[in-house]
C-alpha cells in the first residue's frame, strides 16, 4: 500500500524562494521580497481577513464541495506564499476563458485531456467536467489540498457535467508526465518562475516526441513570458485576466 505523499516543508520553500530573487534582484531585493511575504501571510491571517478568504462561497453552497481557501490551515497558506497562494477561480471568469478558447479554435473538446497543474480543491476540475473532455487530470503539490479535491471530486452532483474521468495526484508539477494525447493545460500562476521554466520545456518535449494539438489557458498571467520564451507556443487570445497560447502543432492543425 502506497503511504501518504508528505508536504514540502518550509524551510526549505523560504530559501527556494530567498535564492531565486537573489539570482534574479541581488540580496537586498530578495531580502524585501522575503519580508514584504511574510507581513502578507501576518496580516492575511487576522480575523477581519478571514472573510475576504472565503471567496466565491456560492459556488460551495451550490454544489455541497468545500473549495474556497477560507478553511485552509495556516501552515498549507505559509506554503502557499513560498510556491503559489491558493485561491479558487470564479467560475463566471472559468467559463470565459474557456468559451474564448473554443471561439478562436473551435476545438472538439471530446479529443482533449485537461490538465491543471496546482489545481488545489479541484475548483477548475469541478466546473471543466461542464465540457465533454475525454479526462480531466489535476495535480496538487500539498497533500492536504490534494486529499480535500478528491472528496470534492467523489462527493460532486451537477447536473451539467459531461465529463466523469477525473483523476487527481498529489505531486511536483515539475515532474508531471504529460500523456500522449491532445491537451489543454491550465495554469492559475500555480509556479515561481523556474518552476514554471521547468514545466513548460517538459510539455514542449513531450509534444517533440508526439506532435499533437496543446494548449495552455494561463490565468493571471504574471509570467506569461516563460510561455512565450518558447518557441513551440504562440499567444492567440487573451485579456488582462488571462491568456490563451496554442502550440505550433495545434495552430497547423
Amino acid at each position: 500500500m502506497s503511504s501518504r505523499p508528505e508536504s514540502p516543508r518550509i524551510l526549505p520553500a523560504v530559501g527556494r524562494f530567498w535564492r531565486e530573487r537573489a539570482q534574479r534582484s541581488g540580496f537586498f531585493i530578495a531580502t524585501l521580497d522575503l519580508t514584504a511575504a511574510c507581513w502578507g501571510f501576518l496580516r492575511d491571517s487576522t480575523p477581519s481577513r478571514l472573510r475576504s478568504r472565503f471567496g466565491d462561497a456560492g459556488y460551495d453552497w451550490d454544489y455541497r464541495v468545500n473549495t474556497t481557501s477560507g478553511a485552509v490551515g495556516w501552515r498549507d497558506r505559509l506554503l502557499g506564499v513560498f510556491h503559489s497562494p491558493y485561491q479558487p477561480t470564479e467560475r463566471e471568469l472559468f467559463h470565459e476563458m474557456v468559451g474564448a478558447l473554443a471561439e478562436q479554435t473551435k476545438l472538439n473538446f471530446a479529443d482533449f485531456t485537461f490538465i491543471d497543474l496546482g489545481s488545489g480543491k479541484g475548483r477548475a476540475l469541478l466546473m471543466a467536467s461542464d465540457y465533454p473532455f475525454q479526462g480531466i487530470v489535476g495535480m496538487e503539490l500539498l497533500p492536504a489540498l490534494h486529499e480535500i479535491a478528491r472528496q470534492n471530486v467523489e462527493q460532486y452532483k451537477s447536473d451539467s457535467q459531461k465529463c466523469f474521468r477525473i483523476k487527481t495526484i498529489c505531486g511536483d508539477a515539475t515532474e508531471f508526465e504529460f500523456p500522449d494525447r491532445p491537451l489543454l493545460l491550465y495554469l492559475f500562476n500555480p509556479l515561481p518562475e523556474s518552476g514554471l521554466r521547468r514545466t513548460i520545456t517538459n510539455l514542449a518535449q513531450s509534444l517533440e516526441r508526439k506532435p499533437r494539438a496543446a494548449y495552455v489557458l494561463y490565468h493571471n498571467p504574471l509570467l506569461e513570458n516563460v510561455v512565450m520564451e518558447d518557441a513551440k507556443f504562440q499567444k492567440i487570445a487573451g485579456t488582462h485576466q488571462f491568456s490563451v497560447f496554442a502550440s505550433t502543432s495545434a495552430s497547423r492543425n
